[in-house]
């Protein structure tokens, strides 16, 4: 924990290497919360200011998380999505080394919201099967997924859902997804989605809506995810 004064490398770029350091430990590695910054700055023994340049840095990178009132703590490690190729969550998930955990599966009939009905070119008084999962890893839920499924396909809602999807639905019906495009936006959970993440109302949450489409090109599933904002980094790649 000491720094070294007489360094060319700035007192604060010192701090900051400590505090990877500290992040990637066991003891603190899990979320817990760092020491307060007074008591942290004396350890340094550098000035609050120059602490919080380290850490403004890291929480910039996503490593840390501040909360007013609560302290600074060690974000969980999460899931990163890309654009540049699609893959399904299960894909994702298994191309990370993330072991899956279903924390709740529920499949019902449901009348289309508009959006979903102008998606599917649908009446909206026409019943969509519909599947809701709350997902993670093996330690706490970091996903709350609404897929709508278009009504035209042989569906019934007694699929094996515990099955990859798009695998489920190629093998079952010969359905083969070809194409998602995708909107990212970000708001507060809210009460719903709260419960279901275990996180409180007013913490940060990404949506990822998904427009999926066969190799045909026909709408197959309107897809939105709720994700945990401390669990989840959605990159962009573009290539010219």
């Amino acid at each position: 924990m000491e720094l070294d004064p007489k360094s060319n490398v700035p007192l604060h770029k010192q701090a900051e290497d400590v505090l990877r350091k500290l992040i990637e430990s066991n003891e603190y590695k899990n979320g817990k919360l760092l020491p307060n910054e007074v008591d942290l700055a004396k350890q340094l023994n550098i000035s609050r200011n120059t602490l919080r340049q380290a850490i403004n840095q890291l929480v910039f990178e996503g490593l840390l998380i501040r909360k007013k009132g609560v302290g600074t703590k060690v974000a969980h490690k999460g899931v990163v999505g890309r654009l540049k190729n699609w893959l399904s969550f299960s894909q994702e998930m298994k191309m990370l080394g993330v072991e899956v955990r279903n924390y709740e599966l529920l499949v019902n009939y449901r009348k289309p919201t508009p959006e979903v009905a102008d998606f599917f070119e649908i009446d909206e008084d026409k019943y969509c099967v519909v599947m809701e999962r709350v997902r993670g890893n093996t330690s706490y839920p970091f996903v709350h997924f609404i897929s709508y499924f278009n009504p035209n396909l042989p569906m019934t809602g007694e699929e094996n859902f515990t099955m990859p999807l798009y695998e489920m639905m190629e093998t079952k019906y010969g359905i083969i997804v070809k194409t998602s495009r995708e909107e990212v936006t970000a708001r507060l959970a809210g009460e719903k989605v709260a419960k279901k993440l275990g996180i409180s109302s007013s913490d940060p949450i990404l949506i990822r809506k998904r427009f999926v489409y066969d190799v045909n090109d026909k709408p197959v599933e309107y897809n939105v995810g709720y994700y945990r904002a401390d669990s989840f980094t959605y990159t962009l790649e573009s290539s010219r």
